[in-house]
């Protein structure tokens, strides 16, 4: 296979420049909103270590894994922005790890929102078999699939790189996206496959386990109502985390679409795709669990306006 660099920097150079003085105010919009999540998911992350209360409950472990994924997933996302701006191009093996390491938490997404819909109906409909089904060590074992599963289907396409592009392609500096890295015709189609498998699994567990809960509701009695209805509304919030999730995957058709109908105002599109595929989604989990969670919310006040004292361990 031949290789020319300009191959893979040519399109973001000429598509992605512009003004500084426009190239800046996203910088800093983007930085600023970055900031702002990962500030509540620090917090969040604090609150989760310093009370044995959270510890020792599946499902706040699982949101906070959740939580930690999502900021990774800005940490690199928002990496990959800055770079695109001030540096246009690096090197090809640092932006295949960002891009790897992006990915994997992009997959995470769906499969950790599933699990937490599982447990959740476990807890409602399934009630004397929570405790045993869902053991700390268990919830753990289960994170670590879901990394084992973004693996398998992200890790071969790094294979397929390093089995099909000339070695110094890796010597070489790109422009650090997605479809000039990964763009061998088995990757493509394979992603396209692992997407649609992804999806139709997560989404007939979000159905299933929903119904589940919503005749559960229907046939529990009033005493009980309050928490079924509760743990149905967590599953819609959770579908509606997975549809933002979604965007992801669909990105580059819904970006292609924009271009085609303002390809006046590339550059905007792409940021302002940028900002609801990327950013936005992540705005979700803290406010499911974090500010919508009553337990949550009273041990994260302190923590959210810095006015914690000392560390409390109930």
């Amino acid at each position: 296979m031949n290789f020319s660099s300009d191959t893979y920097n040519v399109s973001g150079s000429l598509n992605y420049r512009e003004s500084s003085a426009t190239a800046v105010i996203k910088t800093v919009i983007v930085l600023a909103l970055g900031l702002i999540i990962n500030y509540i998911n620090g917090s969040l992350i604090h609150t989760f270590r310093k009370h044995q209360i959270f510890n020792m409950n599946p499902r706040y472990i699982l949101f906070i894994h959740l939580v930690v994924n999502d900021t990774i997933h800005l940490a690199t996302t928002i990496s990959l922005f800055v770079f695109s701006y001030v540096f246009y191009r690096i090197n090809t093996c640092f932006c295949c790890v960002i891009i790897t390491f992006a990915i994997f938490t992009t997959l995470n997404t769906p499969l950790n929102l599933a699990v937490m819909a599982v447990e959740c109906y476990i807890a409602i409909c399934l009630p004397l078999h929570h405790t045993r089904l869902c053991t700390i060590k268990r919830i753990y074992i289960l994170i670590g699939w879901i990394w084992a599963m973004s693996a398998t289907s992200t890790l071969p396409d790094v294979f397929i790189i390093l089995a099909t592009e000339p070695a110094q392609l890796f010597s070489t500096t790109i422009f650090c996206e997605r479809e000039n890295l990964f763009r061998h015709p088995i990757i493509l189609k394979k992603r396209d496959v692992s997407y649609t498998i992804y999806l139709i699994g997560v989404w007939l567990t979000l159905f299933y386990t929903y119904f589940k809960i919503f005749f559960a509701a229907r046939a529990a009695k009033k005493s009980a109502d309050e928490d079924t209805k509760k743990a149905r509304n967590t599953i819609l919030l959770h579908g509606f985390q997975l549809m933002l999730s979604m965007l992801t995957f669909v990105g580059y058709m819904l970006l292609k679409a924009l271009t085609y109908w303002f390809p006046q105002h590339y550059v905007h599109v792409v940021f302002v795709c940028y900002i609801i595929i990327q950013i936005l989604p992540r705005l979700v989990s803290p406010i499911v669990y974090g500010l919508r969670d009553k337990t949550f919310r009273q041990h994260l006040k302190k923590y959210l306006l810095c006015t914690g004292r000392g560390s409390i361990t109930q």
